[in-house]
């Protein structure tokens, strides 16, 4: 047993070895740094919705903007940011027609028009990424459209199929998208902005609703196995294919921001071989959905998805190369950006996503050059990594030996804590007395939150400046910062300083509205609230959630934190089960309407499945805000703006947060970064330098050889002492012999 033993530990020391010399930190396969390839991370879970016609929050455009293409899209470098040309081959003015079809000047009265026509024109020789649903036999049929579950069988992806195909793109793929926005079957967020405008879209939704429930007539509800539905088979008067390359929308009024709609996801096309793909039996319990497998034109495909863990992006085979722009904003020639003037992007083979929860790790991993990027969502990493580098001088000297780019900007997106106005205690109220009091309570707890403190002086990682409206700097229209333009309901000003109300203003207005001290004037009972987070809980955001609690407290009030991960918290503002709640808005369009409607009545979460998540409803700001959609910018859109904010700084559904600081992180190695919100198809600009990559890689990250030299010296020791033992073993056992 003896001798067994140290064998035993020699063969412990041997294998020890062996790993302390395997051992290292990357998280990527052997040798991919020196591949054409961008590493990135993604936090929390995988994105929720890729379809193109729900897709609509951060972390999924990180992923939808690089596999669709909508009609237009935005010029990477210039600024104010200008539309280009994407799917369709140019960026149109609209025709405005009156009651005879008679086309008007722009000039015309609201009153002539009677109709707003887009005819865009669609590329030609514009292909799919690869997908078995365009597969055809010899025949020239489809070969995968009609298939059974015992067909299906043990597949999991796309690409477990043996045969792929392609097709040319038409004008047809897009009446079937917009048309797509009439389903029920997935929530589709922007239909009810849509169907204000194009002609018939609004009977057209009450359409499908009917179609469908024929289709699922004496199915049960909870079926995944649902028949195809075909919207090739209703017409849609609103949106019609002219010929295959020229796509024509009819708008019922004039809607200038609708050419910015048409360069989101939601203007995509759909093939619906693919839709009709998806549709077969079995395919949702093998995972086959446009949310795990989008199919779309753009630059990089979906090949890899490991749910809430990995997912690959691949370059599309079938990509036409756009070429890099040639022209920018002043100083961009001075930083490089224009030195890959005119050659095909995307420039990278392939993104890595890997899921880190947390963002230490994440930071560690991007200092030792792991990620080219720490991820492709979140805008604030540059600001993050400019407040390690003035809190410690280790850390200035550090980030500037190896060159990390910290490029910083503002750009148009906000943050605030949304009231749900469906709640009892912090909504509407169900009647005048109530909404008084539920009013007075929220402008008290707006005056109580101190954003200048937390989020300009604590939390400098991602801070920002206060917001006093939710229409950003940098919008037509969005006065912050100038003078005089402040909220007065949780603002005043002193000695000509802008300063946030006195605690004790808030306390007055907890009084009038019932909560003296935090208490029910009547019960007695502290008044408890419930805040619902959109994230795990890791140690940074505790941080940020316990200063929130401690803002609550200032009036007596206990906060409550309801965290769930992000995908949760979607569904409860979906089902309307939230009270408070932390969100922001990444601007869709560079227009102030785009954060206005985010109040708009009927574009409430809860209730019409839009983006208007407080659920707030003012007949005074939806009759504005549908006159301010009609107007460019000017005087009387100004006009609107300014009243539309009185109304809605009094009525409080927001406590107005803070306008954040963008900034990126990227490696020395990565080129063509530069820091914004609005443009979500960054990755596809990104060249990176592999070899240099792969150089730094080694420099930084050079192995630890003292723990091996260390394990070998022990082995050697386990091993005398084992040849000692087993010498004076064979002895003992010699000399018994000999006796």
């Amino acid at each position: 047993m003896r001798r067994v033993s140290v064998w035993v530990a020699a063969l412990f020391a041997v294998l020890f070895s062996v790993f302390l010399s395997a051992c290292n930190n990357n998280p990527w396969p052997l040798g991919a740094s020196s591949e054409n390839t961008l590493f990135v991370s993604f936090t929390e879970r995988s994105p929720r919705y890729l379809d193109p016609v729900a897709s609509y929050t951060a972390p999924e455009s990180s992923f939808s903007y690089l596999i669709f293409e909508p009609l237009y899209g935005y010029h990477y470098l210039k600024r104010p940011y200008t539309l280009i040309p994407r799917s369709a081959s140019a960026v149109v003015q609209p025709k405005l027609l009156d009651a005879q079809g008679r086309e008007l000047p722009p000039t015309a009265t609201d009153d002539e028009v009677a109709e707003v026509v887009y005819d865009i024109p669609i590329r030609k020789g514009v292909k799919y990424a690869p997908h078995p649903a365009f597969a055809l036999d010899a025949n020239q049929q489809p070969r995968y459209l009609n298939l059974s579950r015992t067909q299906l069988g043990a597949k999991r992806s796309p690409f477990d199929f043996e045969h792929q195909g392609t097709r040319e793109l038409t004008a047809h793929d897009f009446v079937y998208a917009f048309k797509r926005h009439a389903t029920t079957r997935i929530q589709a967020p922007i239909v009810a902005v849509l169907a204000e405008h194009i002609v018939g879209l609004r009977e057209y939704v009450e359409l499908i609703k009917t179609e469908d429930a024929k289709l699922l007539a004496g199915r049960p509800r909870s079926t995944r196995d649902k028949p195809f539905l075909d919207f090739r088979r209703w017409p849609l008067p609103g949106v019609q294919a002219v010929n295959d390359h020229l796509l024509r929308i009819r708008l019922k009024d004039r809607y200038p921001q609708f050419s910015y709609w048409l360069a989101t996801t939601f203007s995509s096309p759909v093939p619906w071989e693919v839709d009709a793909f998806y549709a077969q039996p079995g395919m949702q319990d093998a995972g086959f959905s446009w949310n795990r497998w989008p199919v779309g034109s753009g630059p990089f495909q979906m090949t890899v998805y490991e749910q809430d863990r990995h997912h690959v992006l691949t370059r599309n085979p079938h990509y036409r190369g756009e070429p890099y722009p040639c022209e920018g904003a002043p100083g961009d020639q001075e930083k490089g950006l224009l030195a890959d003037c005119g050659k095909p992007t995307p420039f990278v083979d392939r993104i890595e996503f890997s899921m880190i929860k947390e963002k230490l790790p994440t930071k560690e991993l991007f200092k030792q050059g792991y990620l080219d990027t720490p991820d492709l969502e979140r805008a604030e990493w540059g600001v993050e990594f400019l407040a390690d580098r003035q809190d410690a001088g280790a850390n200035d000297r550090l980030y500037t030996e190896r060159g990390y780019q910290l490029p910083t900007g503002t750009d148009i997106s906000n943050w605030y804590i949304g009231f749900n106005m469906l709640d009892p205690v912090v909504g509407q109220g169900s009647t005048p007395e109530q909404q008084l009091r539920n009013r007075k309570l929220r402008q008290a707890l707006s005056i109580a939150i101190d954003w200048e403190e937390g989020y300009g002086r604590i939390f400098k990682n991602k801070g920002g400046d206060a917001a006093h409206g939710p229409v950003p700097p940098g919008v037509f229209g969005g006065r912050e910062g100038q003078s005089g333009w402040h909220n007065p309901v949780t603002h005043q000003v002193v000695d000509g300083k802008v300063q946030r109300r006195p605690i004790e203003d808030a306390k007055r207005l907890m009084v009038e509205a019932g909560y003296p001290d935090g208490r029910d004037a009547v019960t007695g009972k502290p008044l408890v609230l419930n805040y619902d987070f959109n994230r795990v809980v890791t140690p940074e955001f505790k941080a940020e959630n316990d200063w929130l609690a401690k803002q609550f407290a200032k009036l007596g009030v206990q906060l409550e934190v309801r965290a769930t991960d992000y995908n949760q918290f979607q569904e409860k503002l979906q089902k309307g089960k939230h009270q408070i709640y932390w969100w922001g808005w990444f601007a869709d369009y560079p227009d102030a309407e785009n954060f206005l409607f985010l109040l708009y009545g009927p574009n409430a979460k809860s209730l019409h499945q839009g983006e208007n998540s407080s659920n707030y409803q003012s007949a005074e700001f939806d009759r504005r805000f549908k006159a301010l959609i009609r107007l460019d910018d000017g005087p009387e859109k100004q006009r609107l703006m300014d009243e539309m904010l009185a109304i809605v700084r009094e009525d409080a559904p927001w406590a107005f947060g803070y306008f954040p600081w963008v900034g990126y992180a990227y490696q020395s190695w990565l080129h063509n970064g530069k820091p914004t919100i609005m443009i979500r198809d960054l990755a596809r600009y990104y060249r990176i330098d592999p070899a240099s990559r792969q150089a730094k890689l080694e420099a930084w990250n050079a192995p630890v050889r003292w723990p091996l030299l260390l394990g070998l010296f022990a082995l050697l020791i386990l091993v005398a002492l084992a040849w000692r033992s087993a010498r004076a073993q064979a002895l003992r056992t010699a000399r018994k012999a000999a006796a």
